[in-house]
């Protein structure tokens, strides 16, 4: 890329040709690559989705039925649906969240003008129709190609109805549970089940569990729920801490790893000062563009302890860490239902998005899953729809550009160079990501955290690379269903200097290259 894109940027953020004029030199910064240290592969599963039974992350998002006027196929919207297909989803974590433990499964089976409705005591109080259940769900992870996470019920469903529920997913032969799904319209059993969550967040909404009791019903629950005779096996996933919770990751390791495929994590970026003042999506000052950063940088801090706890009992690595909730949580949008938790998608959340993706990649030993809160219409989303419109956030984009990392061997990237600082916010002023794909291409992702400096990023690799760059003119630039293309990725490439690959990389952006190592 040639360093008149910085310009350029600078030059929509500035305004005035004399203060342009005064704009600081790019900053130097040196990227190095450990070509010789492969890490563990990035499994794709760390690029997952989470949708629950939420707002309207479901209901208007992904399911309008398929008699609604806004274009569908067998009520999926076919919009979503094809953004969706775009990022390769690997994986959709399912029914919750809060909403899993007040589940019962039946509710949401059958012809769905005899489904009982019910209200979402968790998020709203609003009525839930259930015309989004098993089948709608199974079917679609099916037709995106992804793998299936199901959230079972231990809060309130007895372990004999959980098993039920595996069994009307997996069974074939003709069970009575095979007979009735095939009533139902489905005839073979899905074979995408790869992961099955047993409980949410048990330590609060999921039934306000000690650790210790979490783990017995854990190991009681996962002796009675499993596949049916001959159906594919799946990763039992407890739950586990939230946040720095390590006493609760020592007790399920102690008691339970030997029943354990994986435990999960949920950690959420709030830049505010508690949860009842979480802030603003919009419109937030440069200490808040930092201390989000800064907070989100810490699941590094967390899936390094908890990830060490993990090595007392599980020397050997074989109990993976799912972070299967995490993103940005921002007080709701001014004039939308304050229990829908619907927020605007900046490029600060691009960042958040490309600083904790980056972070999975340098824990591939433990890391195997984590599903972003979520999918559409909620929190951190990819998605936003408004009647029969819908718009790609950018962290949509993020997602977009990192799909190349899926199943990629990571190497250690180091970078070194002058750190951005803000008030009592102390930060590198890039982050960087190196795999290499399985197409054989090496793939670099750089992040400026700065919002006011462009970096200029010397490396030691030779060749040429090219890709994408997401920027915009302000720290809070996003996408509107009046301009639903305000921010988006752009072309971007590399140049050589003394047979070296350096970027010239903008002030307050995200950019993913593949390099050709001729």
């Amino acid at each position: 890329m040639k360093r008149t894109l910085v310009a350029a940027v600078a030059a929509m953020v500035l305004s005035t040709p004399a203060i342009a004029q005064i704009t600081p030199a790019p900053t130097h910064v040196r990227l190095t690559v450990d070509l010789a240290h492969p890490g563990p592969v990035i499994e794709p599963a760390v690029e997952g989705q989470f949708a629950e039974n939420l707002g309207r992350g479901i209901y208007d998002g992904i399911w309008v039925g398929p008699h609604s006027s806004v274009p569908n196929r067998n009520g999926y919207r076919t919009d979503v649906m094809d953004a969706l297909k775009a990022l390769h989803v690997p994986v959709i974590r399912w029914l919750g969240g809060c909403f899993a433990d007040t589940y019962d499964w039946r509710d949401g089976i059958g012809p769905a003008a005899k489904r009982p409705k019910g209200i979402n005591t968790n998020w709203g109080g609003v009525t839930d129709d259930n015309s989004f259940g098993t089948n709608e769900f199974m079917d679609y992870t099916e037709a995106l190609g992804a793998a299936a996470y199901v959230s079972i019920n231990l809060g309130s469903l007895p372990a004999y109805d959980a098993r039920q529920w595996v069994q009307y997913m997996t069974a074939g032969g003709d069970s009575a549970l095979a007979q009735e799904r095939r009533a139902n319209g489905r005839d073979k059993p899905w074979t995408n089940l790869k992961y099955v969550g047993y409980g949410n967040e048990l330590w609060g909404c999921g039934g306000n569990m000690t650790a210790g009791y979490a783990a017995d019903l854990f190991k009681r629950y996962a002796t009675f729920v499993n596949p049916a005779p001959g159906a594919p096996d799946f990763v039992k996933v407890a739950s586990g801490p939230s946040d720095a919770d390590y006493a609760w990751t020592d007790t399920l390791m102690r008691d339970a790893a030997k029943q354990l495929g994986a435990i999960s994590l949920h950690y959420y970026t709030l830049p505010g000062s508690s949860w009842e003042h979480k802030g603003s999506a919009t419109g937030f000052s440069k200490d808040e563009w930092a201390a989000t950063l800064s907070k989100a940088r810490y699941m590094n801090t967390l899936i390094a302890r908890h990830s060490a706890i993990m090595d007392k009992y599980d020397p050997d690595k074989k109990v993976a860490l799912y972070v299967d909730e995490w993103g940005t949580w921002y007080d709701p949008q001014p004039g939308s239902h304050p229990g829908f938790l619907y927020q605007q998608n900046t490029l600060r959340d691009a960042e958040v998005a490309a600083l904790t993706l980056d972070i999975f990649f340098r824990h591939t030993d433990r890391v195997k899953l984590a599903a972003i809160a979520q999918m559409v219409n909620v929190l951190q989303a990819m998605v936003l729809t408004e009647g029969d419109k819908m718009l790609l956030t950018p962290t949509y984009h993020v997602f977009h550009m990192y799909v190349p990392f899926q199943g990629a061997t990571p190497y250690p990237a180091t970078v070194s160079g002058p750190h951005y600082v803000e008030g009592k916010y102390d930060l590198p002023m890039v982050d960087a990501s190196a795999a290499r794909g399985t197409d054989g291409k090496l793939y670099l992702a750089l992040v400026n955290l700065d919002p006011d400096r462009a970096a200029h990023v010397e490396t030691g690799l030779s060749g040429t690379a090219s890709g994408r760059i997401l920027t915009g003119p302000k720290m809070d630039s996003h996408n509107t269903f009046a301009a639903p293309n305000t921010i988006h990725p752009v072309a971007y490439s590399g140049r050589s200097e003394r047979g070296r690959l350096t970027f010239d990389l903008p002030a307050r952006s995200v950019a993913v290259v593949a390099v050709d190592q001729k």
